[in-house]
């Protein structure tokens, strides 16, 4: 596919091609109006848009997307927070309040903060309580699957340099929720870290972790080749739990303790359980994973016999910036990552692939056909 992209418009009629989430295993290609700018707004074209492991569980039902009186996914709604775009239509007031111009390579956060709750006035916007992420609700905007979207006015958007490869760029917003991670790891030189599940996240993590420079670095995985990426990506060790006792090895890496660090990334109960086996007395336990159903464990576990440091993980507040300097400085990078490019109209078959092992990260790419 090709690495770069620019700021040509695409249509200019007042409509375009987008997937539209109507319910549960109910998204359809659909012909919707064009977004235009309104004051402090931007309207960018989309230059690609991930599909996330949280995309495919919102299709498939979870109940954290679609459970309660009032679920978090209110359709219909365009689909779609892993995105970047350039430039194509400013409101009044939108060059100065951004700080973009036509014809950037931009990228916004995936929340839309309300700016008004005791979070975003704290500065911990990325918990706003209104809590709006594009791609899930249409009232404040919608999400990336599409030709065009409009940034809201509350909108924090980041300018990308030109020169960035598009799949690099199409890896800003998971490489930010991974750096955020790491760093709830706080890892530290003496640490054995290790990486439950070496899907795109897990990936990043890995190249993220590695620059922290711990003790040892362990990945676990049950796909081989994403095992081999995780090497290539600077994982010390690699275990497959389907041929490898997990326990057993890095208890002997860590004279019989456990690892200091553990971040649960793979979204399966298991991960939490075996996390919680693994890890040491007043370990540090990060969850990032989204899951599809709920997940029992042992807590006794936390408190009385370990006392472990539970850390949540969410988004990527305040790491966009980094994201696009180590993606810049070649210190991060999306190759081996990004696996396959489809067009709007090429929605369903994206899906399949991308809600399988057969993929690691799936783009959508408006406009793109694979066999230019």
């Amino acid at each position: 596919m090709p690495e770069t992209g620019g700021p040509a418009m695409l249509k200019t009629k007042d409509t375009m091609t987008a997937v539209v989430c109507h319910g549960p295993r109910d998204y359809r290609v659909e012909e919707v109006g064009r977004p235009k700018a309104g004051p402090r707004e931007a309207v960018i074209r989309v230059g690609a848009c991930g599909i996330c492991a949280g995309d495919c569980k919102c299709w498939a039902g979870a109940p954290m997307f679609w459970g309660g009186e009032n679920p978090y996914v209110k359709p219909p709604v365009i689909p779609g927070h892993e995105f970047f775009g350039y430039v194509e239509e400013l409101g009044d007031g939108a060059a100065q309040h951004f700080g973009i111009e036509i014809g950037d390579t931009v990228i916004a956060e995936q929340i839309v903060p309300c700016w008004k709750c005791r979070f975003c006035r704290s500065g911990q916007y990325w918990m706003c309580e209104v809590h709006n992420i594009f791609g899930f609700q249409r009232q404040v905007a919608d999400g990336g699957i599409a030709e065009y979207m409009r940034f809201p006015e509350g909108a924090i958007v980041h300018k990308i340099p030109p020169e960035l490869p598009l799949e690099d760029c199409a890896v800003i917003e998971p490489l930010a929720c991974a750096i955020h991670t790491v760093q709830r790891g706080d890892i530290q030189l003496d640490d054995v870290v290790v990486i439950a599940g070496a899907g795109p996240l897990g990936l990043l993590m890995t190249q993220v972790a590695r620059l922290k420079t711990p003790k040892k670095l362990i990945v676990v995985d049950l796909v081989p080749e994403r095992l081999t990426l995780a090497k290539r990506y600077g994982a010390d060790m690699v275990i497959n739990p389907k041929e490898e006792d997990v326990d057993k090895i890095v208890r002997s890496v860590t004279n019989g303790y456990g690892c200091d660090v553990y971040i649960e990334n793979t979204g399966h109960p298991s991960g939490v359980t075996q996390g919680l086996q693994i890890i040491r007395k007043l370990g540090r336990f990060v969850e990032f994973s989204v899951f599809g159903s709920e997940t029992t464990a042992d807590w006794s576990v936390i408190g009385d016999r370990k006392e472990l440091d539970i850390r949540g993980a969410h988004l990527g507040p305040y790491c966009y910036p980094i994201a696009i300097d180590l993606l810049m400085r070649g210190l991060c990078t999306s190759k081996g990552i990004v696996t396959h490019g489809y067009a709007l109209e090429e929605w369903d078959e994206a899906l399949a692939l991308a809600n399988s092992l057969d993929s690691i990260k799936v783009l959508m790419r408006p406009g793109y056909r694979r066999n230019e």
